[in-house]
């Protein structure tokens, strides 16, 4: 295993390992006006969602590692306590990259990437009209993290305003994840799409599942199931009665027959199509 002590290392290199390590990262697409009221966008991947009550959004802006200089958008938000927060989307990514260049002060992003300025309702920044989501925010405080290239500037954003785009919503008001299909940052050139890489697990709020611990020995320690497989046998509350087992023999006659390792293989053949129950029937049975 490759150990990293942070200040052995250049920054722009252990920079490129946090980004790759820590990835895929929500993008910020943040809106500003400088103080002479010229607009700025430009796109930050350090940044997500930290509170709902209030509702409070934090991205952070890096001093660049290469100059120490800090970027446009970090100069506006503390002058003027004002960003929008527009999400980015697979339909929209090909002009935030755009708009991530370094255009010099004064150049309007919104021009270059060829995206719509929207009037906010509340604050001075305008949206980015093809954006399907979009949040006014207050800045309510910067907290900077170092004085060096590349150290963050956390924004701490007060969400005032949400404009959602309502072909992106359900029947029954909610958000539909693959409609709105949203990008995300990873290392290097590399980015990706979300709906692409969905899949559900079950939030066990309501439930208290027995724990790996509490698995049979022979179970615990197969050479077959995964670490996955295991947590989701062991996310049950109860194990099939004997009498269920017996009657799923009854049934399946060839099951009794099969060795353990195969019959951990066939479990783990369930697992895979989330059929947990089917599982415990099979792995009790040895």
């Amino acid at each position: 295993m490759l150990t990293i002590k942070p200040n052995e290392i250049p920054t722009a290199k252990l920079h490129a390992y946090l980004l790759s390590a820590v990835s895929p990262r929500p993008i910020a697409f943040a809106s500003t006006l400088d103080v002479n009221g010229q607009p700025n966008l430009s796109p930050f991947s350090f940044f997500n969602v930290f509170s709902a009550n209030p509702p409070v959004l934090i991205f952070s802006p890096a001093r660049r590692v290469s100059n120490n200089t800090t970027k446009h958008t970090l100069d506006n938000v503390i002058a003027t306590k004002e960003v929008v927060i527009n999400m980015v989307n697979y339909d929209l990514v090909q002009q935030m990259s755009l708009a991530s260049s370094e255009y010099a002060t004064g150049v309007n992003e919104f021009a270059k990437a060829g995206l719509t300025m929207l009037k906010s309702d509340l604050v001075t920044p305008f949206r980015v009209a093809e954006s399907p989501i979009q949040m006014e925010c207050k800045v309510n405080e910067v907290v900077a993290l170092g004085n060096e290239g590349g150290a963050g500037n956390l924004v701490i954003c007060e969400v005032l305003r949400m404009h959602i785009n309502k072909t992106f919503l359900d029947e029954k008001g909610n958000i539909n994840q693959e409609k709105l299909d949203l990008v995300a940052r990873a290392g290097g050139s590399y980015y990706s799409r979300a709906r692409n890489g969905f899949f559900e697990i079950p939030k066990p709020i309501s439930t208290l599942g027995i724990g790996v611990d509490a698995l049979p020995k022979s179970i615990r320690h197969s050479k077959i199931l995964t670490g996955n497989n295991l947590g989701m046998l062991a996310n049950v509350e109860n194990l099939p009665s004997p009498e269920k087992v017996n009657l799923f023999v009854e049934k399946n006659p060839q099951i009794a027959q099969l060795s353990t390792k195969e019959k951990h293989k066939k479990a783990q053949e369930f697992l895979e199509n989330n059929n947990i129950n089917e599982a415990w029937l099979i792995l009790l049975t040895a």
